[in-house]
């Protein structure tokens, strides 16, 4: 039975209707019109739906509804925008590291994920952190790149 569920996205606190065990993934696309998370596998293994959950990466596709309640959510769209993006985002852009683009925001969540708690990672660091997020365009070597370019703070 659908019931009302109150969500914090993105620092702004909204209502949903919708069933508990909704994956959180389909109330961010299809309620909340935030398209930056992907629907990839649908089974939580390849990264594409990745959002922050009170500072962690989570897989939205496989998270139920009712267990982001009350919960802190970071999408794509929460870390800066077209015209501003975070310094993250603007070392993606440098670094020309995503090519189709579909991976990224999962990418780049995971990698805000890691920068929050390891500023300084090594370059392995960040290949454990990225390792259960795919990209079929093989971009993962400019994605690197630009993940240890933005804990540099963005110098060439």
């Amino acid at each position: 039975m659908p019931r009302t569920i109150v969500l914090n996205v993105n620092g702004v606190t909204r209502s949903v209707t919708a069933e508990a065990d909704t994956a959180l993934l389909y109330v961010l696309r299809n309620d909340l019109q935030l398209n930056g998370a992907k629907y990839g596998c649908g089974l939580a293994q390849c990264g594409t739906c990745a959002v922050l959950i009170d500072g962690r990466s989570q897989r939205s596709c496989v998270l139920p509804l009712s267990a982001a309640a009350g919960r802190q959510i970071t999408t794509i769209e929460g870390l800066g925008t077209s015209e501003r993006p975070s310094a993250l985002q603007q070392a993606f852009i440098d670094e020309q590291a995503c090519q189709c683009g579909f991976c990224g925001s999962g990418m780049i969540i995971a990698a805000q994920a890691l920068l929050a708690t390891n500023p300084k990672p090594t370059e392995a660091d960040v290949k454990r952190a990225l390792d259960t997020h795919l990209c079929r365009c093989g971009s993962h070597n400019r994605i690197v790149r630009a993940v240890l370019r933005a804990a540099r703070g963005g110098a060439a």
